[in-house]
């Protein structure tokens, strides 16, 4: 028999596997910001820095302690992390480089394939020059490479060396050293993850292995379709031969949606049900989140578990957006309750609301306004602006 797993413990289990369960002000450290990387699985990378940069963000919401310098010294010094692509760019534990070298050998064919058919035949001529060159003498920015007579046209008109680089890197045979005013600089990948981080090699069953069992341990509960999409490793065929491979370690979950609908079939791992009292209660403080927060990269999961629908209106035309440009989900203990639409005006120091939606049956109570009111203030800090300041009319419901 099935165990049905209340949307209340689905809600608390997810969020205590991304991080969100621990007290955000007890202190982090180096140490620990790696082992929160590495329990989460990966930190999403994005160039929009409306308020923050994605990435910076993600881990802020997790532990206010957080500090840039760390992740920066356990990306570029200390070699502990890599950057590379899950199902975008991220910031992956190189522990986990060994298994990466299977997505790398598996992407090779696809992205030429694919890129031949953007670009047009001949796309490929700079691939050993540009590859020579680095390995010569050492890392390099894209502009650092392009050619004069190159016509920039954005993303889509990448200059040949461009186009090179950024194959290179997909592929694994060079790594971003670091990155200069977001920048990516790029070297050889021996010359950037440490040695140790590329062995032992792993073989194809120990890599899906590996794979599964990792993303099912982040998620909690999961289909076989969730659990090869969360770090776009492996195909939905290989997570449902997984999953029949190891039904003696697995136990069959329903899990009930926030609408109150059927609940949905999932697999956990057999002490699932066992060790749900061990799960803490989420803060009750009120966080920000990144729109490429991880509890929320799966919209559809997001809208399932929280009541909660919720996409990034970046390239929806202004006319058409239902909220805004960028707009950040609000989390309050175990419920996503609103969005809020906000920019950080660096020039004068102020960390700018325009608008406040909170969700249907949410209300706006003293209490829930001071704990967006303290928030908002941390988050100004962190940004480097000085006050928080809401414009007229900024509150929606």
């Amino acid at each position: 028999m099935t165990n049905l797993v209340t949307n209340a413990d689905a809600r608390r289990v997810f969020l205590a596997r991304q991080g969100l369960c621990t007290p955000p002000g007890r202190l982090l450290g180096k140490d620990g910001l790696l082992r929160l990387i590495h329990d989460i699985g990966f930190v999403q990378v994005d160039s929009i820095a409306t308020v923050e940069r994605a990435h910076h963000q993600i881990l802020f919401s997790r532990n206010q302690t957080y500090r840039r310098e760390h992740l920066a010294d356990l990306l570029e010094k200390d070699g502990d992390l890599f950057e590379n692509w899950t199902h975008d760019a991220s910031i992956i534990p190189s522990a986990f480089y060994r298994y990466w070298k299977h997505k790398f050998r598996r992407e090779n064919g696809a992205i030429l394939e694919r890129w031949r058919r953007w670009q047009g035949e001949g796309f490929d001529t700079s691939f050993e020059e540009t590859y020579g060159r680095i390995e010569e003498n050492g890392a390099v920015l894209s502009r650092e490479l392009k050619s004069a007579d190159h016509e920039s046209g954005g993303w889509w008109n990448w200059h040949p060396n461009k186009t090179a680089l950024e194959y290179l890197w997909r592929t694994g045979k060079i790594a971003i050293a670091r990155r200069e005013n977001f920048q990516k600089v790029y070297d050889l990948g021996e010359r950037v993850v440490p040695q140790h981080h590329h062995e032992p090699e792993v073989d194809h069953d120990a890599f899906v292995d590996w794979a599964c069992r990792s993303a099912l341990s982040r998620l909690g509960f999961a289909t076989h379709g969730e659990i090869a999409a969360f770090w776009d490793l492996v195909s939905p065929d290989e997570a449902r031969c997984w999953v029949e491979a190891h039904r003696d370690e697995l136990r069959p979950v329903r899990v009930e949606p926030a609408d109150g609908s059927k609940p949905r079939a999932c697999h956990a791992f057999a002490d699932f049900p066992e060790a749900l009292g061990d799960v803490p209660e989420p803060p009750a403080r009120l966080r920000v989140l990144s729109p490429f927060d991880p509890l929320i990269r799966d919209r559809n999961r997001t809208e399932r578990l929280f009541g909660f629908f919720y996409r990034i209106e970046v390239f929806v035309p202004e006319p058409k957006r239902q909220y805004g440009y960028y707009v950040f989900p609000l989390l309050e203990g175990d419920r996503l309750i609103g969005r809020i639409d906000m920019k950080a005006d660096r020039k004068a120091g102020e960390l700018v609301v325009r608008k406040l939606w909170l969700e249907p049956g949410v209300r706006s109570s003293a209490g829930r306004m001071e704990r967006l009111d303290a928030e908002l203030a941390r988050l100004a800090r962190f940004t480097g602006v000085e006050e928080v300041r809401y414009l007229d009319g900024w509150r929606q419901g």
